[in-house]
């Protein structure tokens, strides 16, 4: 059967408009993690663990090890991992022995946590995070991995100068492309702040300026309380933004702690409880547990005293019920 020429036109003009969209957000993944393993992996020396572990005794143990130590949870790497591409290497390695899904967090650009400072620090210079996230690259290989880009990169644009800016998207855009050419079975999710922080539009300019293209997508909520819900209207509001400069991306979002929701507070506030635990969909195209539940967000809050990254075994238990 003949096709008349404004069929014809309106396919061509259908095939133009998707080969543009493809060519804004960059090649196409040709792997699907998710689908390579048989599940996500439980880190084996995460702190809820290493503290249920050597306090057996703790009446507090037995609740922290069911709901919080078995979980899968991301494994946050930066300048105190050592040798990077040998520790990423290791632990995508033994995920990969148990044909599980490993989530990384990649946590090392200079002026790290510019803006609050509790979790201050990161590479050196922009050479050295360069060298530093090719090696992270080269260190998970060919083997599946998820891995969550640079909590709070963007969302401390404020506390930077234009030049900061400019180098810090240059950083950002070279970490995708490595992890492209060097992590092929790897999906990188940009961190794009949560609801309460950056409007939409905002947040979709400032992941377009740091090659958010090449990645898989773009990930909410990290170390932070919102609900899923409002993490999945905010994420489609970005999309939206998104699609004015020819493309969409998924979003996953992080639900270790964001069962009760938030109070306006993100450093170590009260009342807060574990929400769902990791998984495929639930209104994302992920819900991980990417801040370990119980680790402290700094010296404030209900943790006074503490440093980031601190497990604190009261927070974790309160965190389990919910008060």
């Amino acid at each position: 059967m003949r096709t008349s020429v404004r069929a014809t036109s309106a396919l061509l003009s259908a095939v133009l408009a998707a080969g543009l969209a493809l060519i804004n957000a960059g090649p196409a993944y040709a792997a699907d993690p998710t689908s390579m393993t048989s599940g996500f992996y439980t880190d084996p020396d995460n702190s809820a663990l290493r503290w249920a572990d050597a306090n057996p005794g703790d009446g507090r143990a037995a609740a922290i090890r069911t709901s919080i130590a078995n979980t899968p949870a991301g494994r946050w790497f930066g300048n105190w991992s050592g040798d990077i591409g040998a520790a990423a290497g290791a632990y995508v390695g033994r995920a990969d022995s148990y044909d599980k899904l490993p989530i990384l967090v990649a946590y090392n650009i200079p002026n790290r946590d510019v803006c609050a400072g509790h979790s201050g620090g990161g590479a050196g210079s922009r050479a050295a995070y360069d060298a530093w996230i090719a090696a992270f690259a080269s260190g998970i290989g060919s083997r599946p991995a998820v891995v969550v880009l640079e909590p709070d990169a963007l969302g401390h644009e404020s506390c930077m100068t234009t030049d900061q800016i400019a180098e810090r998207n240059a950083m950002l855009k070279n970490a995708i492309a490595q992890f492209r050419a060097k992590a092929p079975n790897t999906w990188v999710y940009l961190d794009a702040g949560n609801p309460g922080w950056i409007a939409a539009s905002t947040m979709a300019q400032q992941l377009v300026a740091a090659g958010v293209s090449g990645a898989r997508g773009f990930v909410l909520n990290v170390s932070n309380y919102f609900t899923t819900d409002q993490n999945t209207s905010y994420g489609n509001a970005v999309n939206s933004a998104l699609s004015s400069y020819g493309y969409t991306k998924p979003f996953v979002v992080d639900t270790s702690r964001n069962g009760n929701g938030s109070n306006g507070q993100w450093c170590n506030p009260a009342g807060r409880r574990i929400g769902t635990p990791t998984q495929r969909g639930g209104g994302a195209e992920m819900l991980l547990w990417i801040k370990n539940p119980g680790e402290s967000d700094g010296n404030c809050g209900v943790g006074a005293g503490s440093s980031a990254g601190q497990f604190l075994p009261e927070v974790a238990y309160k965190m389990i019920y919910g008060y």
